[in-house]
């Protein structure tokens, strides 16, 4: 089961009823994070989630809006008496533009390990996660992130009796590894199906449509995309500063066809977005307008 919180979802400054845009996943004990705007500390107390269990910062690029509150957050972590290691993965420049910000929070009780995204497409494996950083048009460097949990297939117990392999064996051949008993070697592809449907949630903000969205969203079981403007007229505006439209993403959302889409990183200026649903939902019906705290467990798809 993987819980999934939209904790924010205002672009450029935070409201008083919207927190500025940032995700938060929970999967076997360990959170992950993808930004870090001002208020999202707020954003995660109120949502009852724990600091504590982050392990993952996923930034999308280096705007104030979506990092300054990396270093309170920090602080309350080590607060919190947290000792493990933290991973932050961002655009070239991150362990500069982070240590930067930590003038402010120079002393904490654990380590922070940076990955730096240096091309078009990065493929990283971290606590469970199988994660795609994929590089979008902002005007500057902008990353977003397609989280995949995967899962094996299921152990064959006739094949495992068929091939007359020890039953001290099994637990290990089920968690994928490779046995040597009595000169003999087992492997998990003797007695493992194919591997099953997992778990896939794609976000992406601050950016012109472009295929690789839609490509790293297709069959998605979340879609997070931005929705800058609601309003047909500021087509315009969404292309000066590269950003985009609830139309333009759902129409990526049509491509890509996951089994739903929130919206989020709205212009101040937008204050209902529902309003602007039903055209929204003409072009893809499954779109939904993203609101702080909104939550969803995704779970594995039955056999």
């Amino acid at each position: 089961m993987l819980d999934v919180c939209l904790l924010g979802c205002s672009g450029m400054m935070p409201l008083p009823r919207r927190w500025l845009t940032a995700l938060m996943t929970r999967y076997n004990g360990s959170s992950l994070l993808i930004d870090c705007g001002e208020g999202t500390q707020i954003a995660i107390k109120s949502k009852g989630w724990s600091f504590k269990p982050i392990d993952t910062l996923l930034i999308t690029h280096f705007h104030a809006d979506h990092i300054s509150g990396l270093p309170g957050l920090l602080l309350t972590m080590g607060n919190a008496e947290r000792k493990e290691p933290l991973t932050i993965v961002g655009p070239k420049g991150i362990e500069k533009v982070v240590n930067a910000l930590r003038i402010i929070a120079p002393e904490l009780p654990f380590s922070i390990k940076f990955i730096e995204l240096t091309k078009p497409v990065h493929e990283l494996s971290i606590n469970g996660y199988e994660i795609t950083a994929f590089h979008v048009n902002h005007n500057v460097t902008c990353y977003g992130y397609t989280l995949r949990i995967p899962r094996k297939g299921k152990f064959d117990v006739e094949k495992a009796n068929e091939q007359n392999i020890p039953k001290v064996c099994w637990n290990r051949l089920q968690k994928g590894e490779t046995v040597l008993l009595d000169g003999i070697t087992y492997t998990p592809d003797m007695v493992m199906g194919p591997e099953r449907k997992g778990i896939k949630v794609t976000y992406c903000t601050d950016t012109r449509p472009m295929d690789i969205i839609a490509e790293q969203a297709e069959g998605a079981d979340l879609f997070v995309c931005e929705g800058m403007y609601g309003e047909k007229d500021k087509i315009g505006k969404a292309r000066e500063y590269k950003h985009m439209t609830f139309y333009e993403a759902a129409k990526l959302a049509k491509k890509a066809q996951p089994k739903q889409m929130w919206l989020t990183h709205y212009s101040p200026s937008l204050i209902r977005p529902e309003e602007y649903m039903k055209d929204v939902r003409k072009i893809f019906p499954r779109s939904y307008p993203g609101k702080d705290g909104k939550t969803v467990e995704i779970g594995f798809q039955e056999d």
